[in-house]
């Protein structure tokens, strides 16, 4: 991976030209008192170096004499790795990484000017560290503070986004082995929540299980929090509390996928616990899975990222007229979005290093196009929740759909030629489902 993380440091640079650009190693977050989370390291600092430690710095600076790479890093330090593992240290960076130089992380304020004085601007993400970045804004200011007899510096700060994340957007060979080692994963888990839930069992059984396979394959874990909700649970989108007993008779909703390398798989299914769907249950999913076949059929290259969304409103809308749950005529329901208080998220998002990956999905006025190599998700959903009050101009929500909620995900690769739905393994046809 090494050649690839170069490959892409080399892409940006040949972006910024006269530019230097500064990324921040992710902090290591507290779980409680002096108890630390496992560290995941910043998914654009990532992207570059491939660099799995906190409390480092990157600096690109393609305009640089003799050092295009720059890594500060904690030092090693035997007293400290006995505790916390091991550092690549100083060495180790230019050694295994491929940095040109590097420096003990506290030379940074010693070090950094040289790599910025000659720069045109500084491309920087202002993120949640605030010390780090008020330390970057003072040196900025120093250096602009000399300006005049220099005539040299960065006039600007710019965001490393919008080049970066546009060169993240689209999937390496190497990034999409990855993906797909993540979305195999998770088809084997979400296939053995099919066999092992029954009534009578806990949310979190299953989610137990599903996480156990997540690492018993190589993956990190979890890529978030797996949602597992039976009955009206399913009607809470973010739903992680994962505590109730299974009934017959409903239905249970899994959003979950495995982080492997870094990429995240991102899958959801709906199905009936007791192995039979109600007749409303079936009504409903029926639709929200016309409404996810039709979107998908939207993933070609060249079309506007949008349309995806578009179609599966249209479908649902219809759906909902057709059981009288909504009344009116289509293109004015969905103008004036009475479809919300039962769909009131959006048909997918990008995927990658991040579950919610980086990428704009609107350019102003302009729409997004669909590229090959982007990965996304398709995730329609219909969600009856209970006590729901309808607008002045809707009927009345018969009692027996209350407490319905459901969702079908999956991750579909953009091709040259169309699609590729990376995690079609899982069933969701009702014969499928009702045969478990």
């Amino acid at each position: 991976m090494q050649a690839e993380y170069r490959q892409r440091r080399e892409q940006l640079m040949a972006k910024i030209g006269m530019g230097t650009a500064i990324f921040r190693s992710a902090p290591m977050a507290v779980m409680h008192n002096d108890v630390e989370y496992a560290f995941r390291q910043d998914s654009d600092f990532f992207y570059l170096t491939g660099f799995n430690e906190p409390e480092a710095v990157a600096v690109l600076a393609p305009h640089h004499p003799e050092h295009q790479f720059v890594l500060f890093v904690q030092p090693k330090e035997r007293e400290k790795e006995v505790w916390t593992g091991y550092r690549c240290g100083v060495e180790g960076a230019k050694e295994l990484f491929g940095a040109v130089e590097a420096y003990p992380i506290a030379e940074l304020d010693e070090k950094l000017p040289q790599y910025l004085e000659k720069a045109e601007r500084i491309y920087y993400h202002l993120g949640r560290d605030r010390a780090f970045n008020e330390n970057l804004l003072q040196h900025w200011q120093r250096l602009m503070a000399t300006y005049a007899k220099r005539g040299t510096g960065p006039i600007a700060i710019e965001d490393t986004g919008p080049i970066l994340h546009a060169m993240r957007q689209v999937k390496s060979a190497a990034e999409l082995e990855l993906i797909r080692k993540a979305t195999a994963i998770s088809v084997e888990a979400h296939n053995y929540a099919l066999e092992i839930a029954q009534p009578g069992r806990y949310e979190y059984e299953i989610q137990a299980e599903m996480e156990r396979l997540f690492r018993l394959r190589g993956g990190i874990g979890p890529a978030y929090p797996s949602i597992v909700a039976s009955g009206s649970n399913a009607c809470v989108l973010h739903y992680i509390e994962n505590t109730r007993q299974m009934q017959d008779n409903e239905l249970l909703l899994i959003d979950a996928g495995c982080a492997y390398g870094y990429y995240n798989a991102d899958i959801t299914r709906t199905f009936p616990v007791g192995g039979k769907f109600t007749p409303e249950q079936k009504t409903l999913y029926e639709i929200v899975l016309a409404a996810q076949l039709q979107a998908i059929a939207q993933v070609q290259p060249g079309n506007p990222y949008h349309k995806i969304h578009d179609t599966a409103v249209r479908v649902l809308t219809e759906g909902l007229v057709e059981l009288g749950i909504l009344k009116g005529e289509i293109d004015k329901l969905i103008e004036e979005e009475k479809y919300k208080p039962f769909y009131m998220h959006r048909t997918g998002h990008w995927l990658g290093l991040d579950v919610h990956d980086v990428g704009v999905y609107q350019h102003g006025d302009s729409p997004q196009l669909l590229i090959p190599g982007q990965v996304l998700t398709v995730e329609p959903g219909l969600y009856i929740v209970p006590d729901t009050k309808p607008a002045e101009d809707q009927p009345e929500i018969d009692p027996r759909w209350s407490g319905i909620g459901i969702r079908i995900e999956d991750d579909v690769l953009v091709t040259s030629i169309g699609h590729e739905v990376l995690t079609a393994g899982v069933p969701k046809t009702v014969a499928e489902l009702e045969r478990y």
